[in-house]
């Protein structure tokens, strides 16, 4: 898909109080593009990915998808848009305790009430090296291990597009280059289009593509 945001800004509060997260930021991303979005803590990093995502609405700016106006979606139709086509990765893992590895992948699919491709998921998880801790509950996984779950998991609906939210921020750094090394493989091994917010310039410099974010002002710094 093509993604287009044009002067998206997103303000909290008013009057003398209001806080400026995000200021016109303009971006465009192609299929299969590797973005990285890096900045300090606080710069805007997780409100530019969660507008655009759709997870939230920006004060003012457009955002399309295909030349789509996903704000002009009602909720459940939003709602639905992101379960089929977006992939998101959190720094915090989210999975269910009671639930095994595979349960946890799948979970998404069955909410949507549809079934798993199993040749797909079989694929997957090989690639991602827990084809045999599927039967395992997440207590029992390592956080590398948890972390390749809920990758999965973002991937189980086969969406066009990954968002992933500082992937590596509770791993150590040979698991957080391991889940990088993964994304990346997945990325163009499943022609998936990647964007990652983190503020580590060595994952950032690894995109095709890099952002910077300082004070809710966006600027790429290579093309």
């Amino acid at each position: 898909m093509h993604i287009e945001a044009k002067e998206l800004s997103k303000i909290y509060g008013t009057g003398e109080s209001h806080v400026t997260a995000l200021d016109h930021a303009s971006l465009e991303i192609m299929p299969g593009d590797f973005v990285s979005i890096m900045g300090p803590s606080g710069s805007g990093k997780s409100t530019l990915l969660h507008l655009l995502s759709g997870l939230d609405h920006p004060t003012s700016g457009s955002l399309t998808y295909d030349g789509r106006d996903i704000y002009s979606f009602r909720d459940k139709e939003l709602s639905a848009f992101r379960r089929r086509c977006i992939g998101f990765i959190f720094q915090q893992f989210n999975l269910l305790p009671v639930l095994t590895a595979r349960e946890n992948i799948i979970m998404p699919l069955l909410l949507d009430k549809k079934q798993p491709d199993n040749a797909y998921l079989d694929q997957l998880t090989k690639l991602l090296g827990i084809g045999d801790r599927l039967t395992h509950l997440p207590h029992e996984l390592s956080g590398g291990q948890q972390q390749r779950v809920a990758i999965a998991r973002a991937l189980a609906a086969q969406p066009e597009i990954i968002f992933a939210d500082e992937p590596t921020g509770n791993l150590d750094s040979k698991s957080g280059g391991e889940v990088i090394d993964m994304l990346e493989s997945i990325q163009k091994e499943l022609g998936k289009t990647l964007v990652i917010i983190t503020h580590d310039n060595r994952i950032a410099g690894r995109a095709d593509r890099q952002f910077m974010i300082t004070d809710g002002i966006l600027m790429e710094v290579t093309a």
